[in-house]
């Protein structure tokens, strides 16, 4: 903790005032809010937050600390933590360190002490919100109420350039054992490859649990900054192409998606997920728009019209795609049963879908984990087999 009173004032003059920890400094951001019951490194670690302030709706985070494991990027991406209560102790033999004391090493602020039932309420009823946040004592309310209302917003802000990588690299490292009984579901049996199957990955935000699930479905995996061009990857022969969860505004992301345009004629399998999923239906002709608050946690329900059951299943994004104007080509496969949104694409004369949802989790269930798996058989039926 760091011992000062701390002020979060909301753009529409609301006043929480409680502890702050975690890094003494004054932040502006997006306020959402998060329904995860556990997780919440991966939750902190999660470029798609890039910009945004969390409250957390479960009332009790930090008891089993910081370790060096549950992590989903290099640190942590979000703006500052919104939560109830922060635990004064930790209790986890992986733990190397406190919550409060990792994020002051990062530089990112939090508030605790505050009714986050009532922050919740309030942005479900009006909407995601703007705030400033004060935790060194340097700001008054009124002067952090000038803040919040001069924030300019993530609305056409292009936060994908501030959380792709630099430089291309590859990906080898695997998820646990305790992940692949669920991994391929009811699905055709492999058959033997000529090769170890490239996916090239565009960076948009991408979680390492992705990155980590396509490994281990046997694919060789090279990781390209956002700005990589069709013409470049395409040029490195790849069997799959995949474009990943991210921050922010899809309608600020002309040049990927023109990218995935290229991407989709190329007719080679590609996967989308989240931002992929949007970037996909934007270079379909689709639109997106921004919802009211937002899905962020790991239950909400999504109907698979295919398999035709519910899939329970982990979610981080605060735009949506409009399904009218998607072309005759185009084939809605999934709906979330909770506000009726897409959840899902995919064509039906070229080998590529998108689910808005992440079925790599981290947190969340892994219902939906079997979606690695269809990409696989896609990439198979391209490639040809040994013999």
């Amino acid at each position: 903790m760091n011992g000062q009173r701390a002020h979060l004032v909301l753009s529409d003059g609301t006043v929480f005032v409680g502890q702050g920890f975690g890094a003494e400094t004054v932040e502006v951001g997006e306020v959402v809010f998060n329904t995860c019951l556990t997780g919440y490194q991966e939750v902190i670690t999660d470029p798609s937050y890039q910009g945004q302030m969390v409250c957390m709706t479960t009332p009790h985070i930090g008891n089993t600390g910081i370790n060096e494991e549950d992590i989903e990027s290099a640190r942590p991406r979000l703006t500052a933590l919104i939560v109830r209560e922060v635990s004064r102790h930790v209790s986890s033999w992986r733990a190397t360190r406190s919550l409060p004391d990792w994020l002051a090493e990062a530089g990112v602020p939090g508030i605790s002490d505050i009714d986050t039932r009532l922050l919740t309420r309030h942005i479900r009823e009006q909407g995601v919100v703007h705030a400033a946040l004060c935790t060194d004592g340097s700001l008054n309310p009124e002067q952090l109420l000038v803040r919040a209302r001069d924030f300019e917003g993530l609305e056409g802000r292009d936060l994908v350039r501030e959380v792709t990588c630099a430089e291309p690299y590859a990906w080898a490292e695997t998820t646990d054992a305790p992940w692949e009984p669920v991994a391929s579901g009811e699905l055709p049996e492999p058959v033997e490859m000529e090769r170890q199957p490239l996916v090239v990955a565009w960076d948009l935000g991408i979680k390492y649990n992705i990155l980590r699930r396509l490994a281990s479905q046997g694919f060789r995996v090279e990781v390209v900054p956002a700005s990589t061009s069709a013409a470049e990857v395409l040029a490195m022969n790849p069997d799959g192409l995949f474009l990943s969860n991210g921050p922010g505004d899809p309608g600020a992301l002309h040049y990927v998606t023109e990218t995935a345009r290229q991407l989709i004629e190329s007719r080679v399998p590609l996967f989308g997920i989240c931002l992929g999923h949007q970037i996909i239906a934007q270079a379909l002709g689709a639109e997106t728009y921004k919802l009211k608050f937002g899905h962020h946690g790991g239950n909400q329900p999504v109907s698979d019209l295919a398999a035709g059951n519910v899939q329970i299943t982990s979610q981080n994004h605060n735009y949506s795609v409009l399904h009218d104007g998607l072309p005759d080509n185009v084939e809605i496969t999934h709906w979330n049963l909770n506000d009726k949104t897409v959840e899902g694409l995919r064509l039906k004369d070229r080998p590529v879908f998108s689910v808005q949802y992440h079925p790599e989790a981290s947190p969340g269930p892994h219902d939906a984990d079997r979606l690695f798996a269809e990409f696989v058989h896609l990439v198979r039926r391209r490639q040809p087999a040994t013999g």
